[in-house]
């Protein structure tokens, strides 16, 4: 038996086979989950390719999260197919180049509300969505991938701004989604070698301090811990777990300059 046997998850934010979103619908179909994933605009034609390298090719939604009549068509076809929906991953983020770098304040409003809104919002977006086919399950459970946003990174800017508000969001998610025994918790990753992390200049920054400083040690390479992650918060094994933040970066966070 797997972890994730029976369970129908929806999974965004898959672009390449080297995504940590890739890494969740693989495991998770490997755990006994059907998979359904989604894209959007330019990137749709990608996530279409790459669904075809999961063990079981999934289909893909098209799923624009800042076009609500979009959102609401892929929730009515989830609806149509399945009935429910016991899983959802949220897995997406965008920021203008203006929003990284290390300055603050070269970027305008515009541009940061389109960080925050692809980046944050997105995910009140989906759960409010997909909402009564969470619940429809009796309960089900949205999990959210993140860097932690707690301090202040290099050249991460305005991006960490939109996860510190994410993380935020995902509590007031977890009080709110409650009555429907449904869970909202954060996979609080390191640094992995993905498309997103190719477009935040001084990225090897970011490898250089994990390799160093994590007491378990940290693969740039390695995106299997953090689907692990994602994967046993989707499961019934965490009933009880909500409003989370999750940590899958060798420990570095638990460390002093």
């Amino acid at each position: 038996m797997g972890l994730l046997d029976s369970k129908k998850v929806l999974v965004t934010g898959v672009l390449t086979d080297a995504s940590l979103a890739f890494a969740v619908a693989r495991l998770a179909q490997e755990q006994g989950a059907e998979i359904v994933l989604s894209g959007a605009g330019r990137g749709l034609s990608l996530t279409r390719r790459t669904a075809r390298k999961l063990p079981e090719p999934a289909d893909v939604l098209e799923m624009d999260v800042t076009v609500p009549a979009e959102v609401q068509a892929a929730a009515a076809l989830i609806e149509d197919r399945w009935g429910r929906l016991d899983g959802l991953v949220h897995a997406i983020g965008y920021a203008p180049p203006s929003c990284l770098g290390g300055d603050i304040f070269q970027a305008g409003w515009q541009d940061v509300a389109v960080a925050l809104e692809v980046s944050t919002y997105s995910l009140k977006a989906l759960a409010g969505a997909f909402r009564p086919l969470l619940a429809a399950t009796g309960g089900g459970s949205v999990v959210g991938l993140d860097f932690d946003a707690r301090v202040a990174w290099p050249a991460y800017d305005w991006m960490g701004v939109a996860k510190a508000g994410l993380e935020s969001l995902a509590r007031y998610l977890a009080r709110d989604l409650g009555a429907d025994r449904t869970r909202v918790n954060l996979v609080a990753a390191g640094p992995v070698r993905t498309m997103a992390a190719k477009s935040i200049p001084g990225f090897a920054e970011f490898e250089e301090t994990w390799s160093k400083r994590a007491p378990l040690g940290w693969d740039v390479r390695d995106a299997e811990p953090v689907a692990r992650a994602c994967v046993a918060l989707l499961s019934d094994w965490f009933p009880l777990t909500t409003g989370e933040m999750v940590h899958v970066d060798g420990g570095l966070h638990a460390m002093g300059a």
